[in-house]
């Protein structure tokens, strides 16, 4: 974001192991797994950084990285001209003979592309979320507010709170008074009391004193070296820290329906109601909005194919699909094949997946190249499946890339 504006670096997070969502994650990086049918999880926060014109980004990778540098630097070209680009950034040991030992270390461990760019103001966002964000909106309040650091917040249930940073505004509503890690039976909000600030991994710094905080951090003995557990607490302890609160953002394009919608789909069952939210008539998230376009790139493929008597509705179908069952309320990436007589129910099948004639597949979620065979079952027979595949608590059958269907 220049031409006499403000300079701004985004640097995305995107070296997450992802342990939660396995298998899906087995081979790849968490920001790597396919959402949406030809989504990659990392193209929602490089979309939002695009859309508001943050054209100078780094992704810093990590854990089994291979398929989501291919995807950021294949797909995510900008302008060389313009001196323009999203590079992947991957662990280079700068410092010594070690990986990174946390978000925050990773962040310091790089901070030549800091000093490289000389930005005003970082942006540092999560890479594996879902949601549609203005980060200009966030920017405009870090600037005016004058703090070190602006987190985004969003309001979820306190019954919730251990799974997120949990933030506590002061009386004026803005300045961060406390934050406090996944934390078990945290207050809940002035007004509110069932409901908390929860960290969306969404901050923006003025450059100085983010670079100070994780040189004061690295010093640190005792520290975790991670953003929500170490620096955010640090600068909340010096008064330099204040919130955002998410449902003050607006994008071109949004329906009241989806306005303020954020999941962190970081287990199967949130994927998997991710993935539902997508495909009602009404969808609580919009991929159609064309007025602040999620991009992506999913090859040459040609269009969907329904034959012999092929059906689908209430369903994501996406290009390279040859249906010739029956499928509901799910949703399919490119290539995959649905035979004769198969039925395929709330279910989410990635890349070239193929259901065999007669196979019926009901509540999963199948990673790329899983072939069923005619007349296999799957989410029909709890015992068996459990035995068989991995099951989320909440049911959710989980096959990883390439797994054998008995």
């Amino acid at each position: 974001m220049r031409r006499g504006g403000p300079s701004v670096l985004g640097i995305v997070l995107a070296g997450g192991e992802g342990k939660r969502l396995m298998p899906l994650t087995a081979d790849r990086a968490k920001p790597a797994v396919t959402f949406g049918g030809t989504y990659r999880l990392v193209d929602f926060v490089l979309s939002n950084l695009v859309n508001a014109d943050i054209l100078r980004i780094c992704v810093l990778t990590q854990y089994k990285s291979h398929s989501l540098d291919r995807h950021v630097t294949t797909t995510w070209r900008m302008s060389s001209l313009l001196g323009n680009y999203v590079t992947p950034v991957p662990a280079q040991q700068r410092l010594g003979p070690r990986w990174y030992l946390g978000s925050a270390d990773a962040i310091l461990q790089s901070l030549n592309l800091v000093h490289d760019e000389r930005p005003d103001y970082i942006a540092v966002f999560g890479a594996d979320h879902v949601y549609r964000m203005d980060p200009r909106q966030m920017l405009a309040q870090h600037i005016e507010g004058g703090a070190g650091v602006t987190v985004a917040g969003i309001r979820v249930p306190r019954a919730e709170s251990s799974s997120f940073g949990v933030i506590s505004p002061g009386s004026d509503g803005q300045t961060v008074q406390g934050f406090l890690e996944k934390p078990a039976d945290p207050p809940g909000l002035p007004g509110d009391p069932e409901c908390v600030f929860a960290s969306m991994g969404n901050y923006i710094f003025t450059t100085k004193a983010l670079v100070e905080a994780l040189q004061r951090d690295a010093e640190d003995g005792h520290s975790v070296h991670d953003m929500g557990g170490s620096i955010l607490p640090m600068l909340t302890d010096r008064g330099e820290a204040q919130l955002y609160d998410f449902s003050d953002n607006h994008v071109p394009g949004e329906t009241t329906r989806d306005q303020g919608y954020w999941r962190d789909v970081g287990t199967l069952d949130a994927y998997y109601d991710a993935h539902m939210d997508l495909i009602a008539e009404r969808p609580a998230f919009n991929l159609f909005n064309r007025s602040w376009p999620i991009y992506t790139s999913s090859g040459q493929l040609s269009p969907a194919r329904f034959n012999a008597g092929g059906i689908a509705s209430e369903s994501i179908i996406s290009a390279g699909c040859l249906i010739r069952g029956q499928v509901t309320r799910s949703v399919l990436s490119p290539g995959v094949v649905v035979d004769p007589g198969a039925v395929v129910q709330g279910s989410v099948l990635h890349d070239n997946v193929k259901i065999g004639r007669g196979a019926v597949v009901r509540g999963a979620v199948l990673d790329k190249n899983v072939e069923v065979p005619p007349g296999a079952t799957i989410g029909v027979n709890p015992e068996r499946d459990s035995d068989l595949y991995t099951v989320s608590k909440g049911g959710v059958i989980a096959l990883g890339k390439g797994q054998r269907v008995s």
